[in-house]
């Protein structure tokens, strides 16, 4: 029923529409062509919103089509709500392609070496309309953020299983031996991991980074020998500049090659069939998100990672086949 108290919102949307276009042609005839419908629905359409009103809207003389009073007060009104509705509709949309909305980056240091600033780059240009929020954090507190909802996408290497995540690979790269310029062992093009067995390491510490710690430490015991951690840093900057002190030495990712560091010599290791990979991590529920979609396929873009489905962290890597 029409009337002041049985208002119904998407009747008085439709209505408002009809009367705004009536509104700017003043004829009864055109209005109905634009709104594509015949004129005795439209001039229905007007008397129920005149109802609701409780003042007619337009004047019907013979002169023509004519603004009431009530027409003049109601159309900026019905102008503004219509725009408003219009607005709402394209943030839903935008929102919906992942276009609009705020999402949450973690991203290990080491990656702001390599390829972080290249996803970055290119999820901001493809959209621009998504504000990011990016924090650097070790393993472990990324872990725990995109577990507590804090976090939409954490970049990351190894991560650990962890039930209710997934991750995607998206690069994988080899290990290099991290030695003091000055040491002996850097005069070689590759270091074997064995000649490190007497060494003090400079490692990180296993709570930040347990999965990278694990791997570090399976290339050791397939060498034959358990690390002796002289020094820990939850930084590879901070390993590098221990190890350039002459603190220790260590084991690392390849794109720690980037890190210049006075005194630190980088030396490929043997065997060199070791990988680790960088994943891409998200929570299962989220995986129709569509802004951590859209990261997702720029970061495999950026990295040329296969488009593959992506695996939950519920199997343990093999440590000692790294």
């Amino acid at each position: 029923m029409d009337g002041p108290g049985g208002d119904r919102p998407e009747l008085a949307l439709h209505q408002l529409h009809a009367f705004a276009v009536l509104a700017e042609e003043l004829h009864f005839g055109r209005a109905a062509e634009r709104l594509g419908i015949a004129q005795p629905p439209l001039s229905q359409q007007i008397r129920r919103l005149e109802r609701k009103v409780g003042h007619p809207l337009f004047d019907r003389g013979p002169g023509g089509v004519a603004l009431t009073p009530a027409g003049h007060g109601l159309l900026p009104a019905a102008r503004r709500a219509l725009g408003e509705i219009a607005g709402g509709l394209d943030a839903a949309r935008r929102a919906g392609r992942g276009e609009a909305g705020r999402i949450r980056i973690g991203f290990a240091a080491s990656l702001a070496l390599t390829v972080l600033p290249r996803i970055l780059g290119a999820y901001h240009a493809r959209y621009p309309g998504v504000e990011m929020e990016v924090r650097e954090m070790t393993t472990a507190p990324q872990v725990a953020a995109l577990c507590d909802g804090s976090l939409d996408v954490g970049l990351m290497r190894e991560p650990p299983e962890t039930d209710g995540l997934v991750a995607e690979p998206l690069l994988s790269e080899g290990f290099v031996a991290v030695l003091p310029a000055g040491h002996p062992l850097a005069a070689r093009r590759a270091v074997p991991v064995a000649a490190l067995a007497d060494e003090p390491f400079v490692l990180l510490p296993r709570a930040a980074a347990p999965t990278v710690h694990d791997r570090i430490a399976g290339l050791c015991r397939a060498a034959g020998f358990e690390p002796r951690a002289g020094q820990r840093a939850v930084e590879w900057q901070t390993v590098c500049a221990l190890v350039g002190a002459g603190l220790g030495v260590s084991l690392a990712p390849a794109s720690v090659r980037r890190i210049r560091s006075a005194g630190v010599a980088y030396r490929r290791i043997s065997p060199g069939g070791a990988r680790t990979t960088v994943a891409a991590c998200h929570r299962e529920e989220d995986a129709a998100n569509p802004l951590v979609a859209g990261f997702l396929r720029t970061a495999r873009d950026q990295t040329s990672a296969p488009d593959g489905p992506a695996r939950p962290l519920r199997q343990k890597p093999d440590i000692t086949s790294v």
